[in-house]
């Protein structure tokens, strides 16, 4: 990354840790982007510059979210299933702590500013449409499917959702004010379940090339 690249960068990172300070003191709906820019000490065409909207602020790493079920099929190990694939990706992240996971330390205070935002709310129900969306073209590449061809589809509304679920336990943990390391195991003994089940219920379900 150049030096222009890494400015940039930084930029970036100080707009949505600001915008995350107000959104924890006053809520998302009682935050606007001119509040952003002031604590920032930029203009308000900068903020829209890095973030076209105010959901953008808060979910400042949702393009990882996408990208990461997608990465993880098309990072699969030889002979290795899509479940497997999957699944490995998820564990690995919950050992390395992933951030997007929200298994940190005052984690529930962000999971509170969104159950109290409409907004927020839809805006992660577009991000899981997107993941989905994403993993479906993932997979119709790399089988070669039929656009016709519902299979690849059906696979990634069943992997999408095995996500959503495992994410929403892991949010719905953190707002009991557990320790992180026992969420952790929790979430992993869940996962380990939901990815059985769907090895189980699609063994044979996509077969990939390459």
């Amino acid at each position: 990354m150049g030096l222009r690249e890494e400015k940039k960068q930084a930029t970036r990172t100080a707009l949505a840790d600001a915008a995350l300070a107000l959104f924890l003191e006053r809520g998302f709906e009682r935050v606007t982007v001119a509040d952003v820019a002031r604590a920032a000490r930029v203009s308000v065409n900068t903020v829209f510059n890095y973030f076209p909207t105010k959901e953008d602020l808060f979910f400042d790493r949702q393009d990882e979210v996408v990208r990461r079920l997608p990465a993880a099929i098309r990072g699969r190990a030889d002979g290795e299933s899509v479940v497997a694939a999957v699944r490995r990706a998820f564990l690995a992240a919950i050992d390395r702590d992933e951030p997007t996971l929200g298994l940190h330390p005052g984690i529930a205070g962000f999971w509170r500013v969104v159950e109290e935002s409409p907004a927020l709310q839809a805006r992660l129900r577009q991000l899981r449409e997107r993941t989905e969306a994403a993993l479906a073209e993932t997979l119709e590449a790399l089988t070669g499917a039929d656009p016709a061809d519902p299979m690849p589809r059906i696979a990634a509304a069943l992997l999408a959702a095995a996500d959503a679920a495992l994410h929403t336990e892991i949010r719905r943990l953190a707002q009991t004010g557990q320790d992180p390391g026992a969420i952790r195991e929790q979430v992993r003994r869940m996962a380990t379940l939901t990815f059985d089940a769907l090895e189980r219920g699609l063994p044979d379900l996509m077969t990939l090339r390459g």
